[in-house]
């Protein structure tokens, strides 16, 4: 029995939706990434499996404050794997977690609205979170440090990390990435082929040529995150046309040992493509009025 199988007990579609996005994004090719074609950076499959598993009943919780889910999730899924496999996970899809609960409201209505009533308290448990999770690259900051007592909303401090962390900057646009740009890759690539595994990817690559990955600015520099930006360009149109995955499987495990080699983790794109995927998996299960494909 799988590790997503062994973790639910009830029927809970939020959860469900949750769990199939952490699988869909594992079983894709995702150059430099976790994936099941290769593991990678000292992390296999098998530890994602565990802290999604670990992380879905927390993060789920009816009724709970975003704060309270996202570290909870943090911490069920360090007692799983002792890392940090998901934190970029876990802060982006708690709030969309919470926002499902609440009909029948449009999805990203409904997430803005939840956004705007994080509060000091959810700022301290998020704090408590990143600094237990303790990111690649994390360091200290002047202003609403995670290492030190929360003096803002989570919002706003998220709003100060923005310009620095693709993220946080989710939080002060209403996920507009997820909405504006991954959700219509995903749509498209879903009409163009039933291969699941094909359209993650496309998702992943879409975001990774979009805009330099915040992941890889934080442990490489700038200049090589802008390299990686062009290199994934190539990439993404090739996912876009093709109609199978094995159009272009050879070229991206090829491109994905050479990132790994290079220690190279494009993580904010993968953690983009985790909540675009639950974003669109949550509309299409839950009754809310705007929601439908």
């Amino acid at each position: 029995m799988s590790e997503f199988a062994q973790a639910r007990e009830q029927p809970n579609p939020i959860a469900l939706a949750f769990e199939e996005a952490c699988r869909d994004e594992l079983d894709a090719p995702k150059p430099g990434n976790i994936h099941i074609f290769a593991d990678g950076h000292r992390m296999t499959v098998t530890d994602f499996e565990r802290s999604a598993a670990a992380a879905v009943r927390p993060l789920t919780a009816a009724g709970r404050r975003i704060g309270a889910r996202i570290l909870g999730a943090v911490e069920a899924s360090f007692a799983a794997v002792k890392s940090n496999t998901n934190l970029g996970i876990i802060l982006l899809c708690a709030p969309l977690a919470a926002a499902a609960e609440t009909l029948p409201v449009d999805l990203q209505s409904s997430l803005a609205q939840a956004l705007q009533r994080l509060d000091r308290d959810d700022a301290e448990l998020a704090f408590r979170a990143i600094a237990r999770a303790s990111p690649g690259g994390l360091g200290r900051v002047e202003h609403h440090d995670v290492f030190m007592p929360a003096t803002v909303t989570l919002g706003e401090a998220m709003a100060e990390a923005a310009g620095r962390d693709r993220i946080a900057l989710q939080y002060v646009t209403d996920f507009s990435d997820v909405f504006d740009l991954g959700e219509p890759l995903l749509a498209a690539a879903l009409v163009a082929s039933p291969d699941r595994r094909l359209a993650t990817l496309a998702v992943y690559l879409g975001f990774l040529a979009a805009f330099p990955d915040s992941h890889i600015i934080r442990k490489h520099g700038r200049t090589v995150a802008e390299q990686i930006r062009r290199e994934a360009s190539k990439l993404s149109t090739q996912a876009r046309t093709a109609s199978r995955l094995e159009d272009v499987l050879r070229d991206v495990l090829v491109w994905d040992a050479t990132l790994k080699q290079a220690n190279i983790n494009p993580g904010t794109s993968a953690d983009l493509t985790v909540a675009t995927i639950f974003a669109h998996r949550l509309r299409s299960i839950l009754p809310t009025a705007g929601n439908n494909d």
